[in-house]
């Protein structure tokens, strides 16, 4: 039997999703969503994840132009939303994780105190969320994306090579059981708070295929009301791996949604993003062109 905050997050979706480009179909091609590129770092490796100098034409989670202070993301997002009025969600998406440094935190609360209406979103790896969970939610965070690739240690040691917390590196089935059980504490202390949570998994063929049910499975019983299936982006170490077929993709999103409602429509945004997906991306013209700035992706 569904919870009291179950029902009340799903409610807080449903209404949600008519606005959100980034969690409803209906709403996908016609609101906008802002990206600020305020985290410059990340606490994990995932094996998939290319830490390198940005290429403008490269399109994919984790990638911006250059780091964005704090500080200027208020103007940031007035300049947006005379680029986009149709701008509803401010989103904090990388390129590091949101949660590895405090800016994120930092440049939300300037954000919701400056346009408390516009919707804010955060997506992290999920290591740190149960401990800065609190802070999100009093800086009027309402959505987190968390991306979970897997529950079990020995699939997730496949996909990360390290993770780094409290100043210490720890690897192998320890990193990722240590990631996963922090991953899942997250989930269900933000969603006790009213936020909504997605959870973001990158299908890699030959690794986590075959435990997309047990992950959504475990996920919504911690507390999330959306799941996102990406399809792995060939690189770095897992470069030799070939990205999932539409087959694979349907396959494993029709056992997610024993679960879960499915997200169907994800455009693997950038860190900088800025207006409405699918059509002409704006953030060229917001950010301009801050070439040879280190970037990180998010895991």
């Amino acid at each position: 039997m569904p919870g009291i905050n179950d029902i009340k997050n799903h409610d807080k979706f449903s209404k949600l999703s008519n606005i959100h480009p980034c969690m409803g179909g209906k709403a996908h091609m016609k609101f906008g969503r802002l990206h600020l590129p305020v985290s410059p770092t990340c606490n994990i490796q995932c094996k998939f994840c290319k830490r390198d100098y940005n290429n403008n034409d490269e399109n994919r989670p984790g990638v911006a132009n250059g780091i964005l202070a704090p500080k200027d993301a208020v103007k940031t997002v007035k300049r947006a939303l005379e680029l986009c009025p149709d701008i509803t969600v401010v989103g904090i998406a990388g390129p590091g994780d949101t949660l590895a440094t405090g800016y994120a935190i930092e440049a939300f609360k300037l954000v919701n105190e400056a346009y408390p209406e516009l919707i804010k979103c955060l997506s992290t790896n999920g290591l740190l969320l149960e401990r800065y969970a609190a802070e999100l939610y009093a800086v009027g965070v309402s959505t987190i994306t968390v991306t979970v690739n897997a529950v079990d240690p020995k699939i997730q040691s496949k996909i990360i090579s390290y993770i780094e917390l409290e100043g210490k590196k720890y690897y192998g089935e320890e990193a990722a059981s240590i990631l996963i059980a922090a991953q899942l504490r997250g989930i269900k202390k933000i969603s006790d708070f009213g936020i909504v949570v997605k959870v973001n998994t990158v299908l890699v063929p030959g690794i986590n295929e075959k435990h997309i049910e047990e992950t959504a499975k475990m996920v919504k019983e911690a507390g999330a009301t959306l799941y996102n299936i990406i399809p792995l982006i060939p690189q770095y170490e897992l470069k030799d791996v070939p990205a999932p077929t539409c087959f694979e993709l349907d396959a494993a999103r029709a056992k997610a949604e024993k679960y879960l409602e499915v997200f169907r429509h994800c455009k693997h945004c950038r860190a900088d993003a800025c207006g409405i997906p699918g059509q002409k991306d704006l953030s060229s013209e917001l950010y301009g062109t801050r070439n040879n700035l280190e970037t990180f992706s998010h895991g």
